[in-house]
């Protein structure tokens, strides 16, 4: 019985390759015949299972961690890892090599773009640049766009541009904060980057990601300070310190 519920909650993946894109980032591909057909919305993330756990823990899948996925193509997933902290998944993303096997769950999370949007509004830190990716590249050539990152140091940022356009669409303000060894929680910095954003009267869709305390502020900026509803701001806080569990 658990071996065939296990079948059927993960599918088994190989490392393909893995590439330094950044003092702390690293791009892992994943291949496999498990991921061809596989249903992803940009802005996802799978679960890793990335080592066992102890039985009283969780019997069943063992020790999972959560990653935005870059890109997803046929049997070909791509996943640019942010390596921090002591934990089982910075532990993996140090060790992992070409030809490791593992397993994950199917992609899941509802931080994707929404519809129908008069603008597009992304904040975050690091973290959050691997889902903004694909989450710009999946709106049309006509979206207007504003984005603030904010990042430790230059060589930090991940390329958000559209592959096959070569740059930034006509009508998209992206840019980047760099902290320069600043801790990115509670972020005030971010939130004057987004503050000093000239943005049209009406609100879009806002979409915040990373720290927990910094998402607040950004949103508290835009409902209190701009008068946005809080039903136009899609958070997703992937990390606080002193906090686990947050994915």
């Amino acid at each position: 019985m658990k071996s065939r519920l296990v079948d059927r909650l993960l599918l088994p993946v190989r490392v393909d390759s893995i590439e330094q894109q950044g003092p702390r980032l690293r791009k892992v591909t994943l291949t496999g015949p498990a991921l061809a057909g596989l249903a992803w919305q940009p802005g996802q993330h799978v679960r890793l299972q990335v080592a066992p756990a102890p039985p009283a823990i969780d019997w069943l899948v063992g020790t999972l961690r959560t990653y935005s996925v870059w890109d997803h193509h046929d049997r070909t997933m791509e996943l640019i890892v942010f390596d921090h902290g002591e934990g089982p998944g910075a532990g993996w993303a140090r060790t992992a090599r070409p030809g490791d096997e593992l397993m994950l769950l199917k992609p899941q999370g509802d931080f994707t773009p929404r519809s129908g949007a008069r603008y597009h509004l992304f904040a975050g830190d690091e973290t959050a640049q691997v889902s903004f990716g694909p989450m710009l590249r999946a709106l049309t050539d006509d979206a207007q766009v504003f984005a603030r990152v904010e990042v430790d140091t230059p060589e930090e940022r991940v390329d958000l541009s559209p592959k096959h356009l070569g740059g930034p669409r006509p009508g998209w303000n992206v840019d980047w904060t760099y902290r320069q060894g600043r801790s990115a929680a509670s972020s005030r910095s971010l939130v004057e980057a987004v503050r000093g954003l000239s943005l049209p009267d009406e609100p879009g869709v806002a979409y915040l990601a990373g720290e927990a305390r910094t998402i607040q502020l950004v949103r508290r900026h835009l409902v209190e300070d701009r008068g946005w509803s809080r039903r136009d701001v899609v958070t997703k806080p992937y990390w606080t310190p002193g906090r686990k569990g947050l994915d």
